[in-house]
């Protein structure tokens, strides 16, 4: 089919591309893995993804650099965080080996949907698990079904790299304490749609969310990780029911590269008065500075960027990590794989 995409100005969301890839767990192991143009999936009115939420999903790029070349970013933690959903809600988990086998197959297959250098755009790829057996009975399914596509994005926010606004609802939860938060599974994306709609609503780019126990210290921006910078210190929210950002473990990384002391931690709501900068990030947002935190409860408005710029540690924090994801710098921790 004929490509008219303009990729400079390409929202985050699905658009269609040539094909699929899948793997099917059946008789106590993983089959061989397909290729298909089917944007459909067969499966049974009582298979467990539908009534029990046996469903994971994961979420990664690839870029296409300065020298043409195709890399992945981090696959391999994409992978292993893969593994640790299923494995918090009972499911057979792909192998790590297998994971990355579907993911180069499907951007082999659809290359010519990974945006062109310079564009600002990249191909996201989304990898799912769902349990396929058919039962009533409340527990794990005997089959599962691992599909993956992928489509050409730009940044999650429109706001893009600017500074935005984010409001605190403490009526609303994202998850449960103890709970399922740190898996990325869609029961918890569900849990934040309401809340998440109120806030676009309204004018707010998302909810950042409190701990769901005690409403007092910081969790997440609704799909993407927290992190602020105070005092020479990289600061992030520490708590077992925040999704380990992939995009947070590799600027924590960045920020130690640049001399920062990186501390995770709980960081109370009141704190928000003393932080230099703060930004949400996460694979699909990457990091998208805050303006400012209005606590709606409260009638209380936090400024974070007073002249309405992105701070200087978070520009230098995204620049770095395009660069490496572009081919533009050294991949010194070897986080980029190149599409052969």
């Amino acid at each position: 089919m004929e490509m008219e995409i303009d990729w400079s100005n390409l929202g985050f969301g699905y658009y269609p591309t040539d094909y699929n890839v899948r793997c099917e767990f059946k008789d106590g192991k993983w089959g061989p893995v397909t290729v298909t143009d089917d944007v459909t999936i067969n499966i049974h009115m009582a298979a467990t993804c539908l009534h029990y939420g046996q469903e994971a999903f994961e979420g990664l790029k690839a870029f296409r650099g300065e020298d043409g070349k195709i890399r992945i970013f981090r696959m391999d933690e994409n992978a292993k965080r893969f593994i640790s959903s299923a494995e918090g809600i009972k499911m057979q988990p792909l192998p790590e080996e297998l994971f990355k086998e579907m993911v180069v197959k499907l951007i082999k297959a659809n290359e010519r949907f990974v945006p062109p250098y310079g564009s600002g755009a990249a191909l996201y790829i989304r990898p799912l698990e769902i349990g396929i057996s058919p039962q009533v009975g409340v527990r794990p399914a005997r089959e599962y079904m691992v599909v993956m596509f992928c489509c050409p994005v730009g940044p999650y926010f429109k706001s893009g790299f600017r500074p935005g606004r984010m409001c605190i609802m403490r009526e609303y939860d994202r998850v449960a304490p103890k709970g399922t938060g740190r898996f990325k599974i869609g029961a918890n994306y569900a849990t934040s749609l309401y809340a998440g709609e109120l806030a676009l609503s309204k004018g707010y780019n998302a909810v950042l969310y409190l701990d769901p126990k005690d409403k007092k210290y910081l969790d997440e921006c609704g799909p993407a990780n927290f992190f602020a910078i105070k005092d020479g210190k990289y600061i992030t929210p520490a708590s077992d029911s925040i999704l380990p950002s992939i995009t947070n473990k590799s600027l924590q990384q960045l920020a130690e590269d640049l001399g920062l002391v990186v501390e995770k931690r709980r960081i109370a709501v009141e704190e928000l008065t003393t932080v230099d900068e703060a930004a949400a990030c996460g694979t699909a947002a990457v990091a998208t500075p805050i303006a400012e935190i209005d606590d709606l409860d409260n009638n209380t408005t936090y400024v974070i960027a007073k002249d309405g710029k992105p701070g200087k540690y978070t520009t230098l924090l995204y620049n770095t990590l395009q660069d490496i994801q572009m081919g533009r710098r050294p991949d010194i921790h070897g986080w980029t794989t190149i599409v052969e």
